[in-house]
């Protein structure tokens, strides 16, 4: 298990967070250039080690209700893992133009699966369609049956 200063020295090796002192000792880290309401991606490290990554939006990881994983047995490599995931998870996605084509202002979700394929999932005109590159491969009347579909086929949210 890290310590509190080996934990800040990893967090603090990202320049794009910005630590705030909070009560206790504790400390946040917020990423200012979050696409999302959510803003802090480390939360409430306490100097006994313990604290929160979010991970909300990251499926591979087991989350508590607010989004947020226990770092406290985190190894440096762990913590700096899940760090950038968490960064990745909250910055904006520069879409290709064969994306904007499809997606336009409409509603979406990127999936990947293992070998980094990329699936779209777009909400239009009340149905859910799935597409791979500019070809439409599956359409449901359900966000619920898109998403049922996507994970049998071995994709996750990214």
């Amino acid at each position: 298990m890290l310590t509190f200063d080996e934990k800040l020295s990893v967090i603090e090796s990202f320049p794009e967070l910005e630590r705030v002192n909070v009560s206790l000792g504790r400390v946040n880290f917020q990423f200012n250039e979050s696409v999302y309401e959510k803003k802090n991606v480390v939360y409430h490290l306490h100097p006994n080690g313990n604290g929160f990554v979010y991970a909300g939006r990251l499926s591979q990881y087991h989350t508590d209700a607010k989004g947020m994983v226990n770092i406290r047995d985190y190894s440096e490599e762990e913590l700096k893992k899940l760090i950038r995931e968490s960064i990745n998870s909250l910055s904006a996605v520069e879409k290709p133009i064969e994306e904007e084509a499809i997606v336009g202002d409409n509603e979406e979700e990127r999936w990947v699966n293992e070998e980094n394929q990329v699936l779209l999932l777009v909400n239009e005109d009340e149905i859910w369609n799935i597409y791979f590159g500019l070809n439409l491969e599956e359409t449901f009347a359900t966000r619920e049956e898109a998403e049922i579909f996507l994970v049998e086929e071995g994709f996750r949210r990214r």
